[in-house]
C-alpha cells in the first residue's frame, strides 16, 4: 500500500533531522567531543562501510590462500597432484601384485613344488599309454622328423628370408599408423619398439586378430593397450590419448582401438610406440609391417 503524501513528508523529515552526539565528562560535565549527525548520513555511512565489508571479504575467499580453509574449495594444483598419485598408486599396485605372483612362482621352483610329471593317456580299451615324449625314438623316425621339420614344400617363400624364417612372416599385418618413424627399434638401447609420428586424432588400428589382456594408464608410457594374437604373438601400443577396447575384447585385424597421444613422462610429443612381440622376444616391427 502506498505512503500517504503526509508521511512521506513525515519520513523525510526525520531522515534529515539533526542531531548531535556529544562526549562529556561525567564529573565535570565538560564537553570533550560532539559530532552533528542525521539520519540519512548514518544510513549512508552503514551502508557503505557493510558494502566494503562484504567486498574485502570476497576478495580474501577469491584471491587467497584462504579460500583452501572453507569446505567445497581446494587448490586445483592439489587436484592435480591427487590424481597423479591416484594412478601412480594403481600403477604401483599392479606391478607389486605382479612381483608377488612372481615371488610366488619362484619360492615353488625353489622349493620344489611344481608338478613336473607328465600326463599320462587312457585308449578306449583301457590301457595306460605314457606321453609321447617318453616314447624311445628310432633313428628312422628322427631321420623322418628332420626331413619333415627342414622342407619347405606347400610354400612359395625363400627359405632365406628373414620373415618367414621366424615364423612369423605367413602373418599378414595391418599398419596400426601411417607416419614417420622418429625412433627405430634397439634391443642395445633397450627401445624394443619403434616411435610413429602422425597427425594429431589420429586412429591406432590392431595390427590382428586378438583379445585385449591390457588396458591401463602408467605413469611412465602414459595409456597403454596390449593385445594377445595366436602363434604367441603380442602387441603393445603406447602413449596414446584415449583408449578406445576393453580388457576382455576381441578386435580385428585394422579396427581402431586408441586415438594417438602424448601421453606418459617418457613421452616429448604426440606420437605412437609400437612393440611386437613373439614368445615372449621384442623384434622389429619394420621387417614386418610397412609403415
Amino acid at each position: 500500500m502506498p505512503l500517504s503524501k503526509a508521511k512521506r513528508k513525515k519520513i523525510a523529515h526525520i531522515l534529515k533531522s539533526k542531531f548531535r552526539f556529544v562526549v562529556m565528562n561525567d564529573q565535570t560535565l565538560e564537553e570533550k567531543f560532539s559530532l552533528r549527525l542525521t539520519p540519512m548520513n548514518i544510513i549512508v555511512v552503514g551502508g557503505s562501510f557493510a558494502l566494503i565489508l562484504i567486498t574485502l571479504t570476497m576478495y580474501l575467499i577469491a584471491f587467497t590462500p584462504i579460500r583452501e580453509y572453507i569446505p567445497g574449495y581446494a587448490d586445483v594444483n592439489m587436484r592435480r597432484n591427487l590424481i597423479k598419485m591416484t594412478l601412480k598408486t594403481d600403477s604401483l599396485m599392479q606391478k607389486v601384485n605382479a612381483d608377488e605372483k612372481y615371488l610366488a612362482n619362484l619360492l615353488d621352483v625353489i622349493n620344489d613344488k611344481v608338478d613336473t610329471t607328465l600326463p599320462v593317456k587312457k585308449s578306449g580299451s583301457g590301457q595306460l599309454y605314457d606321453s609321447i615324449q617318453r616314447l624311445n625314438k628310432s633313428d628312422a623316425d628322427s631321420q623322418l622328423r628332420w626331413q619333415i621339420e627342414n622342407q619347405e614344400q606347400f610354400t612359395l617363400v625363400n627359405n632365406g628370408d628373414k620373415a618367414f624364417s621366424s615364423g612369423i612372416g605367413s602373418y599378414s599385418f595391418f599398419t596400426p599408423l601411417k607416419g614417420n618413424i622418429t625412433s627405430k627399434f634397439s634391443t642395445t638401447q633397450k627401445h624394443f619398439g619403434i616411435d610413429v609420428v602422425a597427425g594429431p586424432n589420429e586412429g591406432i588400428k590392431s595390427a590382428l586378430d586378438g583379445t585385449v589382456v591390457m588396458a591401463n594408464f602408467t605413469s611412465e608410457t602414459g595409456y597403454v593397450i596390449g593385445v594377445q594374437h595366436s602363434n604367441n604373438l603380442f602387441t603393445f601400443y603406447k602413449h596414446n590419448s584415449a583408449l578406445l577396447k576393453s580388457v576382455g575384447d576381441y578386435v580385428n585385424a585394422g579396427e581402431v582401438i586408441a586415438i594417438i597421444g602424448n601421453s606418459g613422462e617418457f613421452s616429448s610429443g604426440p606420437h605412437l610406440h609400437f612393440e611386437l612381440w613373439y614368445n615372449g622376444n621384442p623384434v622389429n616391427p619394420t621387417d614386418y609391417i610397412n609403415f
